[in-house]
């Protein structure tokens, strides 16, 4: 299927165009996937990263609880 498309904005045309250079892709690909996306029918699946590589590496240190705690306190100065 072909389309013509008029009046594109300027801010959407330096927008598709500097993603199209970003991506090595040419200006049409990045304009059918950006018309893709924003129907609600991409292929390809968004990348996502599951954190399992850092899952359970947690270390207790002192020094952060406390300064965690120190976020939970109410200044009553500034409630009134």
């Amino acid at each position: 299927m072909q389309y013509t498309i008029r009046n594109v904005p300027g801010r959407l045309d330096e927008a598709l165009r500097r993603a199209a250079r970003e991506r090595g892709k040419s200006l049409n690909e990045m304009a059918i996937e950006a018309l893709a996306r924003g129907a609600g029918v991409t292929v390809e699946r968004d990348r996502q990263r599951d954190l399992g590589d850092i899952a359970g590496t947690w270390r207790k240190d002192p020094a952060f609880d406390v300064a965690l705690a120190a976020q939970d306190t109410i200044d009553e100065e500034m409630w009134r």
